[in-house]
């Protein structure tokens, strides 16, 4: 049986791999589109394995786990993204530490985030999570919530919101992903058609393992993968 290091190495050529031919299918460069490899299944020894094999942008879920693993030695030099839910008391502990949060989900969240870079003299970039599904048990701003919102965002001056994130529907398959994800597409390319100047939503964060060529069939700018990198692993 190959070595971890291997297998890490193999899995991570292979979703580049998929990422260039979904590009392709698109007729899209697929230098356009992000990968964000989430290591919340992993220890960060195992999320080291990413690194070495070059992909140095990762996420996690957890803030405490986004914590801790930015401290391993192993993992210095990463680009954190944090991809998964944000409660305000943890604002202030994990803003320094990453590059985008994907999952703003309501406006007391954006104006904690405000609040707080405006202390610690940061500009953090982030997404706001949109709930394309109407599933119940799912964060995020309905399509109506964002374009209510839209006009305050000049507000939030510490802040730039530079696109939109969703996650598909649990139940209907790679249908059900796509009409997802060009909901939120048409979100945003109706948002950007009336933002207020200085607001540029370019990003849209839509795809995980099961359905990322789905997401850039939509648009996707930045993918977020996880077990699929670690497959041989888990």
């Amino acid at each position: 049986m190959p070595e971890p290091r291997q297998i890490v190495a193999d899995n991570l050529a292979r979703i580049h791999d998929r990422i260039h031919a979904a590009a392709h299918a698109a007729g899209r460069d697929a230098a356009s589109i992000q990968l964000v490899a989430v290591s919340k299944y992993v220890d960060a020894a195992t999320a080291a394995l990413l690194v070495e094999a070059g992909c140095t942008t990762l996420g996690e879920s957890r803030p405490q786990q986004l914590w801790e693993k930015a401290a391993a030695p192993s993992l210095s030099g990463v680009h954190w993204h944090l991809v998964g839910r944000l409660q305000r008391n943890k604002v202030r502990r994990t803003l320094p530490l990453v590059e985008l949060v994907h999952s703003v989900d309501s406006e007391r969240l954006l104006a904690s985030i405000d609040e707080t870079a405006g202390s610690l003299s940061l500009t953090p970039r982030v997404l706001l999570e949109v709930n394309c599904s109407g599933e119940p048990d799912k964060q995020g701003f309905s399509a109506d919530d964002v374009r209510r919102l839209l006009p305050r965002l000049p507000h939030f001056s510490r802040v730039r919101v530079a696109g939109l994130m969703t996650m598909a529907a649990l139940e209907g398959g790679e249908r059900a992903a796509h009409t997802n994800f060009a909901a939120l597409r048409k979100l945003r390319d109706e948002l950007a058609r009336s933002a207020p100047a200085g607001i540029d939503l370019k990003e849209l964060s839509m795809g995980m393992s099961g359905d990322f060529e789905a997401g850039i069939a939509e648009g996707a700018t930045i993918v977020r993968i996880g077990s699929s990198l670690f497959e041989g692993l888990l």
